[in-house]
């Protein structure tokens, strides 16, 4: 799918610093090359302790999501993590709660594309867009990131790994 942003659309400055400031490497793989960690291969994003795997085509919705799985996830698992974020339910909608915050730090991409790539790429939230889930039907993905502290009652984002 060539229609939505991908890392080449955007540059690694931005999104290398945005993942620095949580202590995850973002590690470039050469075009066409297999992508290590990568869950559902192809061009997808992979995770692997915290390394953020991605080629320039990595789409930027991909790369925030596994980076939010390494984020969100307790340090348990975050310490054996290799390809398969293995979240429970409430932990996967605050990993897409996340993306869409994320993506407002990224130059180029912000939130309502990051809506409009998760749509066309697949994601399905019940009221049928990433936007009207975000802004409607969020809340306890808001209150579980707020709960691990991750983001604050305000709405800031905290830039720190789940501790506990």
């Amino acid at each position: 799918m060539n229609d939505v942003l991908r890392l080449q659309d955007v540059g690694v400055n931005s999104v290398a610093s945005l993942l620095s400031r949580y202590g995850l490497q973002l590690d470039i793989v050469p075009d066409a090359q297999p992508i290590p960690g990568s869950y559902w291969h192809e061009d997808e994003a992979g995770i692997i302790g915290l390394s953020v795997f991605v080629r320039q085509d990595t789409p930027l919705h991909s790369l925030l999501h596994e980076s939010c799985h390494t984020i969100c996830m307790d340090e348990t698992r975050r310490a054996v993590l290799h390809t398969d974020a293995c979240g429970e339910y409430s932990e996967e909608d605050a990993v897409c709660y996340l993306q869409i915050l994320l993506a407002d730090c990224v130059a180029g991409f912000g939130r309502e594309r990051a809506w409009q790539d998760m749509d066309t790429w697949g994601y399905t939230f019940r009221l049928g867009s990433a936007k009207r889930w975000f802004q409607e039907d969020a809340e306890d993905a808001r209150a579980w990131l707020i709960q691990h502290s991750l983001l604050t009652p305000t709405d800031d984002i905290m830039f720190q790994l789940r501790q506990t």
